[in-house]
C-alpha cells in the first residue's frame, strides 16, 4: 500500500529543509526539481564552490551564501512558480539564482516531459 501522496507546496517545502544548510554557503547556483507523477521524485542543486576572477582558475570558497531572508523570498518565489505548472505530470523545473548587492536575483525554467510508450498503448484501445 503506498502512503497518500502530499502536496507539491508541502514536498517544495521539504525540499526547501533539505537544502537550506547548502543554500546558506552559496551566492548563486539552480535548484533543480524533478516531478513524476505530479510528485518531486529528485532535487538538487548546480553550483561551482568558489568564486572566481575572469580568467583565474583558483579561487576563495564563499564565506557566506543566502539569509535567513533570502532562503525565505527563494521559497515564496518557488512556491509562486510552482503554481504556474499546468497541464503536465511529469518534467522538471530549474530555479537558477544569484546573490548580487544582498538580492536575491532568480529566474525559472519549466520542461515538461512526455512518455510516447504511454501514448501508444492509450490509442491502441
Amino acid at each position: 500500500m503506498n502512503p497518500p501522496q502530499q502536496s507539491l507546496s508541502r514536498q517544495l517545502d521539504l525540499v526547501f529543509r533539505e537544502v537550506r544548510h547548502e543554500l546558506k554557503t552559496l551566492t548563486g547556483g539552480t535548484l533543480i526539481i524533478q516531478i513524476r507523477n505530479d510528485g518531486i521524485g529528485k532535487f538538487g542543486i548546480r553550483h561551482l564552490p568558489y568564486n572566481r576572477k575572469p580568467g583565474s582558475m583558483t579561487g576563495r570558497a564563499t564565506p557566506s551564501g543566502l539569509t535567513d531572508a533570502h532562503l525565505r523570498a527563494f521559497r515564496q518565489m518557488a512556491e509562486e512558480a510552482l503554481s504556474r505548472k499546468n497541464g503536465w505530470t511529469h518534467g522538471e523545473i530549474q530555479f537558477d539564482f544569484a546573490l548580487r548587492q544582498d538580492t536575491l536575483e532568480m529566474s525559472v525554467t519549466f520542461e515538461s516531459n512526455y512518455n510516447m510508450a504511454h501514448l501508444l498503448y492509450a490509442h491502441t484501445y
